[in-house]
C-alpha cells in the first residue's frame, strides 16, 4: 500500500478530478464560491435557531407548548413546493435544529 501524495504535492487537476488545467480553475473558484456560500447558510441557520430559542421562550411563558406543529406543517409545505422531497427533508432537519431539546 503506497503512502498518499499530501496536498503539497497534488496537482489542482488530481485535487479536483478535472482533465484540464482550465476545468481544474473553475472548479477550485466554484469551491471556493460554495465555501463561502455554506459558510452563509450555517451562519443563517444559527440565527434561525436563535430566533426560534426568542419564540420558544415567549410561548412557553405565555402557558403555550415549546413546539407549534401547525406552524411546523407551513415550514414543511413551504420547503417542499420550493425544492421538493429534498426540501421536506432539510426542513426536518431545520425544524430539528431550531427545536432544541423536546
Amino acid at each position: 500500500m503506497t503512502a498518499s501524495p499530501t496536498a503539497q504535492h497534488v496537482s489542482p487537476a488530481e485535487r479536483t478530478g478535472a482533465r484540464t488545467a482550465e476545468a481544474a480553475d473553475v472548479i477550485t473558484g466554484a469551491r471556493e464560491r460554495i465555501d463561502a456560500l455554506d459558510d452563509r447558510i450555517i451562519g443563517l441557520i444559527q440565527e434561525r435557531m436563535a430566533v426560534s430559542a426568542v419564540i420558544q421562550e415567549a410561548r412557553i411563558t405565555s402557558g403555550g407548548r415549546r413546539v407549534n406543529l401547525s406552524r411546523e406543517m407551513e415550514v414543511l409545505g413551504h420547503y417542499s413546493e420550493a425544492l421538493g422531497r429534498p426540501g421536506t427533508s432539510l426542513a426536518m432537519t431545520l425544524l430539528e435544529l431550531c427545536r432544541g431539546r423536546i
